[in-house]
């Protein structure tokens, strides 16, 4: 189980299906090379699977999280994180994407997270939302299937959205029979 604290209401989720944990991970692996490591892009980010973020009186546990460094110099040494991300992804599932919408979508506004990304695997959708300056969420990309994009904050490299949905994975190197 995920347990997460929204307006002082716990919530019980149960742990992800294999889709859902397949493009958490493959998204995480997709961004981590180029923006943690700086190995085939810029660098500069902290990219984390499942942080428990401290926010106020919430406890939240989103898909994926990321801090530019200029914020977060260095990599936390606790268990919670109190300093609101720059980036979050959630998966969205059928138990969970009432949740991830509409009670914590608005946590992150309140804390000042500049983007989100919600992909469903199920719809094969990828939908990234920008924080205006009103504090109200923006659509700035909404794309399905099988397309290659550049999304915001991450768009230095592109991402083909077939490898999420394990459609179209690159074939092995080195093993040439």
């Amino acid at each position: 189980m995920v347990g997460e604290i929204i307006a002082g209401t716990l919530f019980m989720s149960p742990r992800p299906a294999t889709p859902h944990v397949s493009v958490s991970s493959t998204l995480g692996m997709m961004l981590g090379s180029p923006f943690r490591l700086g190995m085939g892009g810029p660098g500069g980010w902290w990219i984390f699977d499942e942080p428990e973020l401290h926010l106020d009186s919430d406890v939240l546990v989103p898909d994926l999280a990321g801090w530019r460094r200029e914020r977060m110099p260095t990599r936390p040494s606790t268990a919670a994180i109190s300093l609101a991300p720059d980036w979050i992804c959630e998966v969205l599932s059928p138990s969970t994407a009432t949740d991830d919408r509409f009670d914590k979508l608005p946590i992150y506004a309140r804390e000042g997270v500049t983007w989100v990304w919600l992909v469903d695997p199920i719809k094969r959708t990828l939908e990234v939302q920008h924080l205006g300056p009103r504090k109200r969420w923006e659509t700035e990309l909404l794309v399905k299937g099988d397309v290659v994009v550049r999304a915001a904050p991450f768009d230095a490299i592109e991402l083909p959205l077939s490898i999420l949905w394990d459609e179209k994975l690159p074939a092995p190197r080195g093993h040439e029979g």
